[in-house]
């Protein structure tokens, strides 16, 4: 059942009880857990119509699996390890290749259509620092499109599953320790936020990619899941590495479209103004290497002066990558007779919620998974195709282990909470400012390349927005920016997407950063010698909210 037309909440929450589970999100991970949960009952709050707003529908290269001749799931986490720069979990990477041939066939029986060779076989193509041909794709470049196609269109055969649309959740409840439900708003509305109760809450929301200027994410990829597991005080595992995807089309449009990475691995090239490879003197990998050398080598070239672009003349793109075709047509370039202007664009976040094998967050009753997860399976840089693989991995697991404890769940009685909290009617234009203000901040002082000096910038001017953040999701995103650049301060070396500049060396022991909200804003306080509002303590929101709604 899709629900879009209640003006408010409290028709719904008065047909639910509190043994359902709350998912939030509608991509890829939050689908997947809610048909593996089937027949127990679940309800999916996502900010747009289902298929829009999510960085799953988006993705173009496919899922990685080693499920090829030759190929296997020990060279899959070999390889998945070594992208990781030191930081992937080993168990984790095991698990999870292991796990994704099984998680592949069941996207098969929901009627993923996957490209096939002509003999039946799924067809399998070539990544960035993948030793074999092991990606699954969907007409080229359109596998993200295809695999939410086919997901929603059981979702909505699936009499156990409820969706609510256009919902935006904005803060979570919890009770003697325990997530017990949340509060949630219809997205764009101002007023009021319904409370759901939910006996488990799983946060499936994705990214952070629009907490800068230039990326790939949707407008909904901003941090909100991450910001309201911090608040609810759980704990953030390597927020400061974020990915910056070296091929993004440089058109300015917002998100800026993205050059799949498959396209590299079938023969497209990287140049500059005077048509040099400029990455064969960077790494003998060239265009293969790892995500972050290729962008930390597009970023130099274009602060040099000399410009970077995708050569794509020798490729058939209409044919083999029809998305990325699109937007060359769009953008009134030619690409089997120009190269394609691109740079690097904040695209995926390592970092997230830490969670356990299972899913588990370090908050009783709260799951995550996605990207708004840190399992340790990324480590420090993901491999490529690997994030649609842990979501659907890692929504099993979740989707498991929540179906194993619900026959064990002790009666629960009804939960003392006010039907609805106020939020504040924010001035739009004042909100864009502010909005626009930390986007560019976060990109010129957290980006591709860091310092001291520019983190410490950035924390001055994000707890500034910080103190000023009226509604619920400008602070949410301000909280968020807190913990990766001051995590990003913490961390005195480079490793894998986290480069800095004054510490251009890899220490020789590799650590995780483990760390609440709490401890982020200590760090702010340190540096920048101004406080930001106690973000881990949501009734701050909720207060500033109630006096701003009178």
């Amino acid at each position: 059942m899709i629900d879009t037309r209640a003006k408010d909440l409290l028709p719904f929450r008065r047909r639910t009880g509190p043994d359902r589970v709350l998912v939030v999100g509608g991509g890829l991970a939050g689908l997947f857990t809610a048909l593996r949960l089937a027949p127990l009952p679940v309800t999916v709050l996502t900010p747009k119509p289902l298929g829009e707003g999510s960085s799953s529908a988006w993705a173009q290269g496919g899922i990685a699996a080693a499920i090829g001749a030759g190929d296997d799931a020990d060279s899959h986490a070999a390889d998945t390890i070594a992208a990781g720069a030191g930081l992937t979990d080993p168990e984790v990477a095991r698990v999870v290749t292991s796990e994704a041939g099984d998680r592949i066939r069941d996207l098969l029986s929901y009627g993923v259509p996957f490209d096939r060779e002509l003999d039946g076989k799924l067809r399998l193509s070539q990544e960035a620092a993948h030793s074999a041909r092991r990606i699954v794709r969907v007409d080229g470049d359109r596998a993200g499109k295809a695999v939410m196609a086919a997901l929603i269109a059981t979702v909505a055969k699936t009499p156990s599953i409820s969706v609510l649309e256009n919902v935006e959740a904005v803060e979570l409840v919890k009770r003697d320790g325990r997530v017990v439900g949340l509060y949630a708003t219809r997205s764009g509305s101002h007023g009021r936020a319904s409370f759901l109760a939910g006996r488990a809450v799983v946060l499936a929301t994705g990214g952070i990619g629009q907490l800068f200027r230039v990326t790939t994410n949707p407008a909904e990829a901003r941090g909100g899941g991450l910001a309201m597991a911090a608040r609810a005080g759980a704990i953030i595992a390597d927020p400061e590495f974020v990915q910056f995807h070296p091929t993004a089309f440089d058109v300015s449009r917002d998100p800026a479209p993205l050059a799949s990475e498959a396209i590299r691995g079938d023969g497209g090239r990287l140049v500059n103004r005077d048509g040099e490879r400029f990455m064969l003197a960077i790494d003998p990998r060239g265009e293969l290497a790892p995500r972050d050398v290729v962008a930390r080598g597009v970023h130099r070239e274009i602060a040099a002066g000399r410009g970077a672009f995708l050569d794509v003349r020798a490729l058939d793109l209409a044919r083999s990558f029809p998305t990325a075709y699109e937007v060359c047509t769009e953008a009134g370039i030619d690409p089997a007779n120009q190269p394609i202007p691109i740079a690097p664009a904040a695209h995926y976040h390592m970092g997230g919620v830490s969670t356990d094998m299972r899913g588990r967050t370090s908050v009783t009753g709260l799951w995550a998974c996605g990207e708004v997860a840190c399992t340790g399976l990324h480590g420090a840089n993901r491999l490529a195709s690997n994030s649609l693989l842990e979501a659907v991995v890692f929504a099993a697991r979740v989707a498991d282990d929540i179906a194993a404890d619900a026959p064990h769940w002790p009666a629960m009685g009804e939960i003392e909470a006010p039907e609805t909290i106020a939020v504040p009617v924010v001035e739009p234009a004042e909100e864009a400012r502010l909005l626009k203000r930390l986007r560019e901040v976060m990109a010129t002082h957290v980006g591709v390349e860091r310092t001291a000096a520019t983190l410490k910038a950035a924390l001055q001017s994000v707890v500034d927005i910080s103190r000023m953040a009226a509604s619920p999701a400008l602070a949410n995103m301000a909280a968020s920016a807190i913990l990766i650049a001051s995590a990003a301060h913490e961390r005195k070396e480079s490793r894998g997407a986290h480069c800095r500049l004054d510490f251009p060396a890899a220490k020789e022991r590799s650590r995780h950063t483990f760390m609440t909200l709490t401890d982020a804003v200590g760090i702010a306080a340190r540096v920048t010698g101004k406080s930001a509002f106690d973000a881990e303590d949501a009734r701050v929101v909720r207060a500033r909210a109630a006096d701003l709604a009178g």
